[in-house]
């Protein structure tokens, strides 16, 4: 598959909650983080790094979510939110957006911003069963062409990453899946 020059990766919530002993670990994050770290120079003035992080006050529907999950309600400042090493630093030095929203998916008013209304997104993370679909579905569904790299992406588990990227590829042509950093 041939990207397009004007693509830009968009690096989905490579943060500190999302490893380790968390709950809400991604067992394969690290083979995600390596991936995508070589990515990173094929998309320079191209990246978007995006972290996900508890409201201030949690309405509707994520009370109970955050009643589930009382460790996550924390300050969007808190080291849990952080980005992980070689994201934080890639997005200080290289002056990289981050967007940082409450919700599942990134694709909003802030993504927008940066990469424009119908942009070709090139999508990666964690988690491929939550953020990473929740940010392609809306990202298609709003015009914008979506590439998904499989092998740059982790989820909950195997099974769980396996089912959401075969609910991505239900969405073609408006979602690409690749299995690969090396299809692109």
């Amino acid at each position: 598959m041939t990207v397009p020059d004007d693509a830009w990766l968009v690096v989905v919530d490579m943060q500190e909650v999302f490893t380790g002993e968390s709950p809400w670990a991604a067992p394969r994050y690290a083979r995600a983080a390596v991936t995508i770290e070589h990515l990173l120079p094929r998309f320079t003035s191209r990246t978007v790094f995006t972290r996900f992080v508890a409201p201030l006050q949690p309405e509707g529907a994520w009370v109970p979510y955050y009643r589930e999950w009382p460790f996550a309600l924390v300050p969007d400042a808190d080291p849990l939110y952080a980005l992980t090493e070689p994201f934080a630093t890639a997005a200080a030095d290289r002056g990289d957006p981050v967007v940082t929203e409450p919700t599942f998916g990134k694709w909003g008013t802030s993504l927008r911003a940066v990469v424009g209304d119908h942009p070709h997104l090139v999508l990666t993370g964690v988690s491929t069963d939550c953020c990473v679909l929740s940010t392609a579905l809306a990202a298609a569904d709003a015009g914008a062409t979506v590439t998904v790299v499989a092998d740059a992406c982790a989820g909950a588990g195997d099974e769980d990453h396996e089912r959401a990227l075969a609910a991505m590829r239900l969405y073609a042509p408006l979602i690409t899946v690749v299995d690969s950093a090396n299809d692109l």
